[in-house]
């Protein structure tokens, strides 16, 4: 009880407590002073303890007080409502109490003209039964709200704090946040927040923290923002919660400006300033911070010099303080004139020398602070490094803290843009250190650490490194993540990686190319950093590249072992010893084999470098080229005669001889347009003049080359022109692409089908 005075009683009860159940019997009386008697005992004993009270529900009191609670009898209405109340704040009584649907008759004794005792009593019952949310509903739905607001003005405290409890319950739910603020609930509240009594200001308050989510409501508190900001200091025990409301009334940038404007902000800064308060202190900064989440916030905040009175608490004493005051940094550094301040005011050596601290809760603080404070800024992160900071963050991807890893990550791979501080991060073993987060469950983790890695890794020994410390595997499993932005950061390592073949080849091995070509199949992963990966992992390796795209560009420079890995294998082989491959059969399957020199093709080599590249005509070097290419492999071939050349036969002969499927490329006499194509292009990137491959259906294939003049007419063209080099039919022949003669040439025609 609230009260400091006593509640008159009537006099003493000529029923013994020590007979409840003739009690419960006596509520069916029909005599009024044997009902108020009655009702009072029943009182007098559920006060005395939880027992009791069950007791008397097991005596089966509720139904008749229920029924007494609307009695035409004030006293009896009012003894029955003491009964009530005191059995209703026991569970199993409550429980009990809901299902007999008698919200709708409490609610109603809660007019003005009741007895305050009544209210009092009526009150309790709702507060122990607005707990449970169905309860909650049928006080709303009864009409509930508007009466007990009114009793927010009752002279009685014990009448403010129950109806305080039950508000407090209903504004749990977002329906009856809204209607508080209609029915004109904020007033009283705010006036409740100058009451003498501590409980009630804090439920007070904490209404408020539910109710101000609502922007309406927070724009009936701007006139009462000075006595939220007293709460601050005058309250010191109940500075959170009237800091939480701050924070929602600020949660907008027109909010800010408002208070702002009427001198909010100042106090807030001077509050924060009060030494002897690390409490308020901290709970204040956290306050900042959470202002300090929109742009037009922020700008206002560094208009009030917001990161002087932030740098001055890094060096407060106490953990809590300098905790929230790194967040507070990290905030505010997403302002760019921020980050300025920051570091002009000597903020970054401070935090720098906060990650050597024993707190986690600190360090990862500090680290998060540095994330943002050197995000897009090289002289934040250059003055990073030069404190040595650089080096502690390495160290800090070592720890158990998930967020400090995560940040930690952040600000290396911020930091790492600039060549110098790179190199000097890769010397402290960065690499080593990334490769365990890269195994880690948590997102944020993984999608820092991966970009960090693409960052770092564009140096070569660094990815050498990530391969010895056996970082490819779980880089390459991280491509099977569903989550867009960590996928998008895989595939950038990935590709970043790949520029390494021997990286490139082993990260192939643990599976990233079927990873990637399974993504490219899906329509919600795709995207253009997948297709960049696996692009990059083809270009490492051509002879794959060539097989799944059926295209190589002028820039794919065929060397020494590629190999055309359809049904069968044609190799390319430039070495004067025998050297040992990995060759892929049809499905890509590793297996290693041994072949011999490809002497024909050395010579080939040889002959189109001292023929073809003293040619000082372009159009002529292709075109003899072609030449050479279709000499080589049976010369011309009549179009309409192309059924009776025997290719099929030739190749058969020399797979028997090799006893192999992979038949060296200078070896075959008697080659179709697949077989020249790809000879054509091995010796132009030979000799360096510049074409493509590309695969057709049924064995053919052609190169496009690039001319700035047409051939149709001779002349200089204002665009590139594509053409396709006849290798088969007319060779040394100029095709271009997409005219009937081009398309004849790389059609394969119905009589074909059978021989191929």
């Amino acid at each position: 009880m609230l009260k400091t005075s006593k509640r008159l009683s009537p006099p003493p009860t000529l029923v013994e407590s020590k007979t409840p159940a003739t009690a419960v019997l006596l509520l069916n009386s029909p005599e009024e002073d044997i009902l108020v008697k009655a009702c009072e005992a029943i009182h007098t004993f559920a006060e005395k303890g939880d027992e009791n009270k069950v007791s008397l529900l097991g005596f089966g009191a509720l139904e008749p007080l229920c029924r007494l609670i609307t009695h035409y009898n004030k006293l009896v209405r009012r003894n029955a409502f003491m009964a009530l109340g005191i059995m209703a704040t026991n569970g199993d009584v409550k429980n009990a109490l809901q299902k007999l649907d008698a919200v709708p008759l409490i609610i109603e004794k809660l007019s003005p003209e009741e007895d305050t005792v009544v209210h009092e009593f009526a009150t309790l019952c709702l507060a122990s039964l607005s707990v449970d949310f169905i309860c909650k509903a049928q006080i709303f739905d009864n009409k509930g709200l508007p009466p007990l607001i009114h009793l927010l003005s009752s002279p009685d405290p014990d009448v403010m704090k129950n109806s305080l409890e039950i508000i407090f319950n209903l504004v749990q739910v977002y329906e009856c946040r809204l209607a508080v603020h209609k029915l004109g609930g904020i007033p009283p509240l705010l006036k409740l927040l100058k009451s003498d009594f501590p409980v009630i200001q804090q439920l007070t308050l904490k209404i408020l923290q539910n109710v101000t989510t609502d922007r309406d409501t927070c724009n009936a508190l701007y006139p009462l923002y000075p006595l939220l900001l007293s709460f601050l200091q005058d309250f010191r025990d109940l500075h959170a919660d009237a800091l939480q409301v701050v924070a929602n009334c600020l949660s907008d940038s027109e909010s800010v400006q408002l208070i702002h404007n009427g001198g909010g902000l100042t106090r807030l800064m001077e509050i924060v300033l009060t030494p002897n308060m690390p409490e308020i202190q901290s709970n204040t900064v956290k306050c900042i911070t959470r202002v300090a989440q929109s742009s037009e916030s922020r700008e206002v905040l560094h208009k009030q010099d917001v990161e002087k009175v932030l740098v001055e608490l890094l060096s407060v004493a106490d953990i809590k303080v300098k905790s929230s005051t790194c967040q507070a940094v990290a905030a505010m550094s997403l302002h760019r004139a921020s980050k300025d301040s920051f570091r002009d005011l000597g903020a970054i050596p401070e935090v720098v020398q906060l990650l050597n601290s024993e707190n986690l809760m600190l360090r990862s603080a500090a680290t998060q602070a540095l994330s943002s404070l050197t995000h897009s800024n090289q002289r934040n992160a250059l003055l990073v490094y030069e404190e040595g900071g650089h080096e502690i963050l390495v160290q800090q991807l070592y720890g158990s803290c998930l967020r400090t890893v995560a940040n930690s990550a952040a600000a290396l791979c911020n930091m790492a843009e600039q060549k110098t501080i790179r190199s000097s991060i890769l010397s402290h073993g960065v690499i080593r250190a990334l490769v365990e987060p890269l195994k880690s469950s948590d997102t944020q983790v993984l999608v820092n650490t991966t970009l960090c890695l693409s960052v770092l890794a564009c140096d070569e020994e660094a990815r050498a490194e990530l391969q010895r410390a056996g970082g490819l595997q779980p880089l390459v499993n991280l491509l099977h993540s569903y989550h867009k932005e960590l996928l998008h950061n895989v595939c950038l390592a990935v590709c970043v990686c790949a520029s390494d073949e021997p990286i490139a080849v082993e990260m192939c091995k643990f599976g990233a190319l079927e990873i990637l070509q399974e993504i490219s199949q899906s329509v919600n992963r795709r995207s253009s950093f997948t297709k960049l990966a696996m692009t990059s992992l083809l270009n490492s390796n051509l002879s794959v590249k060539y097989s799944l795209t059926g295209h190589l560009t002028s820039t794919d420079i065929i060397t020494d072992g590629f190999y055309d890995a359809g049904k069968v294998c044609y190799l390319l082989q430039f070495a004067t010893e025998i050297t040992s491959y990995e060759m892929q059969s049809e499905s890509l399957t590793e297996k290693p084999w041994n072949m011999m020199d490809d002497v024909s093709l050395q010579s080939l080599v040889k002959e189109a470098k001292e023929s073809i590249l003293p040619l000082k005509d372009e159009q002529e070097q292709y075109a003899a080229l072609a030449r050479l290419v279709s000499d080589a492999m049976g010369g011309a071939v009549e179009m309409e005669k192309l059924h009776e050349f025997s290719w099929m036969l030739h190749l058969s002969e020399l797979k028997f001889q090799l006893q192999s499927n992979v038949v060296p490329i200078g070896l075959i006499s008697k080659g179709i347009y697949c077989h020249r194509a790809l000879l054509f292009k091995c010796l132009a990137d030979c000799i360096g003049i510049s074409c493509s491959l590309v695969r057709g259906e049924y064995n053919r294939a052609w190169n496009e080359v690039l001319f700035i003049w047409s051939a149709a007419n001779n002349q200089r063209s204002s665009q590139p022109c594509r053409y396709i080099v006849d290798l088969m039919h007319q060779p040394g022949s100029l095709l271009a692409v997409d005219t009937p003669a081009a398309v004849r040439y790389q059609t394969i025609y119905p009589y074909q089908h059978c021989s191929v």
